[in-house]
């Protein structure tokens, strides 16, 4: 994607539709490269560079968990957070289907289908965050709290080392 050419996607138009202020940040996108190459792109640390991930519980039905990029979800102790035998990951073709993003550019906002949203907690101590803006190579930078206003998550403790 061209460093000029800033997408319009789903994300930006409810990020317009809430008022909330963004900085749009273009990079050169890599195969499974993930958000170490974001943080290096953007030259902030992974840390802040937050995972969409497309999830679902033993009952197929389908959540967005939001995570610091340097970090894993615990799913064991997600799925007890949420009173259910298990929680995975949704293979690619169903993340998309869900989410009506392409996996590797997958916002958490402006989703085809309408999700629970869990957040690891951490995330809203943060002075800024980057998210996907809803195309490969394409992150918004925001305030964690205007993520919050528009989402609504649920704030869990259910990080691992990465």
């Amino acid at each position: 994607m061209s460093r000029d050419r800033i997408p319009v996607t789903n994300a930006i138009r409810v990020l317009r539709e809430h008022g909330v202020a963004w900085t749009d940040h273009t990079y050169e996108y890599e195969e499974r490269g993930g958000t170490a190459v974001s943080a290096r792109e953007l030259r902030v640390p992974e840390q802040v560079c937050v995972k969409t991930l497309i999830m679902e519980d033993d009952a197929k039905r389908p959540m967005i968990v939001l995570m610091h990029g340097d970090r894993e979800v615990s799913t064991k102790n997600l799925a007890r957070f949420l009173a259910v035998k298990s929680v995975a990951p949704c293979t690619p073709a169903v993340a998309d289907r869900h989410s009506g993003y392409q996996v590797g550019g997958t916002s958490p906002f402006g989703t085809r289908r309408a999700m629970p949203v869990y957040m690891e907690r951490t995330i809203a101590e943060l002075p800024r965050i980057y998210v996907n803006g809803g195309r490969r190579g394409y992150l918004v930078g925001l305030a964690p709290a205007d993520l919050i206003r528009v989402l609504s998550p649920v704030l869990v403790e259910v990080a691992t080392e990465g």
